[in-house]
Parts: structure tokens; sequence; C-alpha cells
């Protein structure tokens, strides 16, 4: 049933494709002109051969997404999984990647958690994003560590460019006894701009987890809650002579319910990021920009009687040092230099509190002969832990007058252990090497009057893949580099605008293999769908969005199966007057009772409505 269900949602959004070509309406699909991710500098989306999604406020706000997982879970080449409701632990994973093999951003910080490997986007408050870019693919040559699968950027609220404050305000509650506030002014004044948010979330939800029967079984009906109370500020100024500074800062905090066998089951949490960006002219052609901050993640555990069971925090201090020099008009330099300290600290006794790791990399961007963009990058990393590595990748694009682009892109990544790998007690192993692949991409696209499409294969190859392995004797785990994993996949994509109806279908076809046993990767599904269709009516908006997703395996043997799903959202919005908006959104539609973590809940059938003020 399933395979012609994906079969028919794609032979759908192939019929729209032929007929838009006759029949399209003269409003084209709307695509961000820039990102800043890809090549750390802004380039135009059209001269890339990476594989790049951009989501800004407008989406964010027309998908009517509660948290961050609501809308990293439909990107393309992107499979998050959640153990159960709002603000529970999401694993995201990249292109079939580890979900610690993707870099996490927020305003240019390295965000994410030191011990663990990983980012807590269930902590990320949505009300304060104004901007996510997915960069998709190995992007080590100008990041460094974690950057396997791929880059994924947050850009925090920015004042607006008018010189009357603009001032946002959202009210909303629904299912599960939920209801948000978010609030945010923003504005100009001379060459200065400024943004200060606040928002909060608070919800009852539901059961994280089904009853488990059996020796090792698991029974705790009760509603596991989530409350995130968040603060947001940005202010920058320019000079005269071009320099620009700009600081910035988010605060998250609260509480999370969730289920376990063993462990504290309720967390508090609290996650910052801070920062300060400079730059200015060296030269007419150089441009120099300096950035330094700090995350943090710190994190509470309490047992279901509400005792203490551990606490860990880290912090991650960042410096970077950009220089964009241009050549020509045709050809474009970076250079540049990071440097971060991990730190940790809490109630388990690791053996190192600290380490550091540096950077030093550059990369050529150039147009060749009018039609092709090319660019390269080289970087070398030193890290306290393992030692130097040298990361490269190479991109080409060839752009046909014609509206069709051909792309190949060839590169290597690493991810560094974390410090639960390294010298977590009685686990952790000091002589640990870093994760390294090897990638290879190649694609085919389109921008017509129409509208667009996209058609990309990769292939990637892990070594040194970080694996607990038991003692046959005591039993006890150890970290070990002896995984591999081969990945190969298929995306697709295609928008158009027919009949007043913006209509855009993503597709992925993936095969996460473990290269030693032949099994599936742990938590991939193989077969992914999404279809977006929205239209406005005077001022009514409405749309529905269809997001569809293969089996996958709980176990890296492959004997427990969690089965696939197909969900339905339906949204709409009414326009009262200029200032005021009416949201409404009802989200599983079909009630489907489905699971991405083997015995973990989702939301069955819920509803969610909210009132938007903007002046």
């Amino acid at each position: 049933m399933q395979k012609y269900l994906f079969s028919s949602i794609l032979l759908a959004g192939f019929h729209a494709q032929l007929q838009a070509q006759s029949t399209f309406a003269t409003q084209a699909l709307e695509l961000p002109e820039m990102v800043v991710t890809a090549t750390r500098t802004e380039t135009p989306i059209n001269q890339l051969s990476t594989a790049a999604t951009v989501y800004t406020r407008k989406d964010i706000e027309r998908l009517q997404v509660q948290t961050l997982p609501d809308l990293l879970k439909i990107a393309p080449g992107a499979d998050l999984v959640q153990s159960g409701g709002m603000g529970t632990n999401s694993s995201l994973f990249l292109r079939g990647t580890n979900s610690d093999q993707v870099l996490v951003l927020i305003d240019g910080i390295k965000f994410g958690s030191a011990t663990a490997g990983t980012s807590p986007f269930e902590f990320i408050p949505i009300d304060q994003v104004d901007r996510v870019e997915i960069i998709r693919g190995p992007q080590s040559s100008l990041y460094g560590s974690e950057a396997i699968g791929g880059v994924i950027q947050i850009f925090t609220r920015k004042g607006m460019q008018a010189d009357k404050p603009t001032i946002t305000l959202d009210v909303g509650g629904g299912s599960f006894a939920t209801h948000r506030e978010a609030g945010n002014i923003s504005g100009k004044w001379h060459n200065s701009w400024y943004s200060v948010g606040a928002s909060n979330i608070d919800s009852e939800s539901f059961s994280a987890r089904q009853e488990v029967p059996g020796p090792y079984g698991f029974f705790q009906p009760d509603h596991d809650g989530y409350n995130n109370t968040s603060v947001n500020a940005k202010v920058g100024h320019r000079f005269d002579n071009s320099a620009e500074i700009e600081a910035f800062f988010m605060h998250s905090e609260g509480k999370s319910a969730f289920d376990a066998n063993y462990g504290g089951d309720n967390l508090k949490f609290i996650n910052q990021v801070a920062g300060i960006t400079g730059s200015m002219n060296i030269l007419d052609n150089w441009r120099s920009t300096l950035r330094f901050g700090q995350s943090q993640d710190n994190n509470d555990n309490f047992y279901h009687d509400k005792s203490f069971d551990s606490r860990f925090n880290t912090s991650r201090w960042n410096a970077s040092w950009l220089n964009e020099i241009t050549l020509t008009e045709q050809h474009k330099l970076l250079l540049g230099g990071d440097y971060r300290v991990d730190e940790v600290s809490g109630s388990t006794d690791y053996s190192e509190s600290s380490r550091y790791d540096g950077g030093i990399f550059g990369e050529l961007r150039s147009q060749l002969f009018d039609h092709h963009f090319v660019t390269a990058s080289l970087r070398w990393d030193t890290n306290q832990a393992f030692g130097d590595y040298v990361t490269g990748n190479v991109g080409w694009r060839y752009q046909w007058e014609h509206g069709i682009s051909v792309l190949a892109n060839f590169g290597n990544a690493f991810k560094s252990p974390s410090f639960n790998d390294l010298y977590y007690p009685n686990y952790g192993n000091a002589n640990l090497r870093p994760e390294q692949s090897k990638s290879v991409e190649t694609g085919i696209l389109g921008q017509h009057d129409w509208g667009n499409w996209e058609l990309r294969a990769y292939h990637t190859d892990i070594d040194n893949l970080i694996i607990p392995t038991m003692n046959p004797v005591t039993y006890d785990f150890r970290a070990e580099n002896i995984g591999k994993a081969q990945i190969d996949g298929l995306e697709a994509e295609i928008g158009t605008h027919l009949f007043g109806w913006n209509a855009k279908l993503t597709g992925n076809l993936m095969h996460p293999e473990n290269r030693e046993t032949n099994k599936r990767l742990a938590r991939r599904s193989e077969q992914k769908l999404n279809f977006d269709l929205s239209r406005s009516y005077g001022d009514f908006d409405v749309g529905t969005q269809v997001l569809a997703m293969g089996d996958r395996y709980d176990d890296a043997a492959n004997k427990i199966k969690v089965g696939g799903f197909v969900t339905v959202d339906l949204r709409s919005a009414y326009h009262i007057n200029k200032n005021w908006t009416i949201n409404a959104k009802l989200s599983n539609l079909l009630d489907k009772n489905y699971q991405t973590v083997n015995t973990y809940n989702t939301a069955d059938r819920n509803f969610f409505f909210s009132i938007h003020y903007t002046n």
C-alpha cells in the first residue's frame, strides 16, 4: 500500500509539471537569492554546486510550525526522529549520516553538546529564528569537525530596515493544553539596527512512551510536559567607512519530561548563545571579519520522584577570522581561521575537562568562460585530542542559457570524538581517531518561468566510525574505531505555480548500509516524500502538507522494525486587515498512530489556533 501511495504522489507532482508549461500563472516561485553558509560569505544560490535549502521567517509563519524539529523534519535530505512529543530528544540524520555528524551554527557560533556531540534542536525556540540554511554534503574544508553530513545554520531575528519600530505579537493555543506567546520589536535608527524578543511555549503533551512488557519492561502512563521560555536580542551599527559591528544574545531555559527505563526522566535545561562580530574593509578589494562567541548547553537530570540524578554542563568558546579578497570580478578568495575551546563540568568525573581545536582554511570561487562556476577549498585542523587533519572540497557547476545546470562535487570530512567518546568513565577511549568520510555528488537542475526542479545523486563512504563494543568477560562497553558505512542516495525536487497554487514536491531515496554487517544503519528511513500545496483566496490562505516516510530499523542488527507512515496536515490563515491575522492548523488529519523511535509515541490528531499582530 505504501509503495502505491509514494508512486501516486510522485506521478501527481510530475503531471503538475507538464500542465504548468502551458497554463502557469505569471507569478513565479520565490527563491532565496543569496546563501551564506555554503561558502561562509554571501553567494548567489544559482552559482552554487552545493545542495542548499533555505527557510525564511516568511516560510516559518506560512507553514505554522511550532518547533524547530517540525521544520527540519520536512527538509530535503533530512530524517528526524523524536522520542516522544515536544521537548523530547530529537536526532537528525542528514543524508543518512549520524546525528552527531552534522554541524550546527547559531549566527556563526558552533552550538551543541561537547559531551554527547549532538545539538538539542528541540530546545531552540522557533519564535527567535529568522532564517535557517541547510547545506547538504561534506563541509569540513570550511568548518572543520562534524560537517560530514552537512551544516545547519540558524540565524536569529535581526532589526528591520525601517525607521519606524516594527512590533510583532503571537498568542495561540491548542491540543494537549499547549499555549504559546511571543513578541518582538525591531527597527532601525540612523545607521544602527536592533531587535529584542521573548517567547514562551508550554504543553502538557502526552505520555512519551508506550507500555513495554517483559523483564526489562516499562509502564509509566503520564503527561510528559514541556516548557521553554526564551529571550533574544541583537544590535548592530554601520559606520561611515562601511565598517560594521553586531552583537547578539539568545537564551532559553525550561523543563522537559520523558520516559526512560533507568536514570533521570525529567530535565531542566539552559541553552545560551552570545557573540559579537565586526567587519571592515582593509582595502577596496579586501574585507575582514572577526567573530567571537560562546555557546552553552547545560542540563540537570532528575528522577521521576524529583530527586537529583546527574548534571552535564558544556561551554564552547569560538573565535574566527575571515578575509574575503576580490581578485577580479570573476575570482574571489577567502582566507580564514577558527579557534575553539570546549569545556565540560558536572556530576560526571571526566579525566579531561577541556580541549582546543584550531584550523586555517582557504577557498577560491571562480567564474570561468561565463557559464562555469568552480569552488575549491582546503583546510588544516589541529586538535588537542588527536592531532592534525586535512580536508578539501571541489565543486563545479555549468549553467546553460536555457535554465539548465549540471554540477559535481567531491570532498572529504571528519568528526572528532566527543568528550563521552574519549573520557566518559568506564567507556571512553583516549586513543580514538576522528571519524572520516569521502563523498562524491552529481546532479542536474533547472530554473524556468513555470518553476524549478532538481535531481542529485551522491555516494559517501565513512570509516573509523566510533562504535560501543562490549568486553565479553566484564560486560563493560568501550568506544572503538571499528565501524564502516556506505550511503548511496538520490534527491529530487520540483516546484511550480499552477492555477494560483504553489506546489512543491521533494523526494529522497537512500541506502545507508553498515559495510561490515551489510545491515541498514539504525533509525534511517530509505524513502521520503514531502508535498506542500498552498494558495491565497483574497484574505484567506490555505495549505496542506503531506509527509510520507518508509520503514526503519531501531537497532543495528535490524531485528526491530518501525513501520513507515503518512501524515497529512491542513492549515489556513485569515488576514483581518494589514495588522491582524488568525491562523489555524490541523496536524495528523488522518489520526495516524505511528512511531519514529521504537515504543515512543507521537502526537495523534491535534490542532493549534493563533492570532498574529504586526504594525
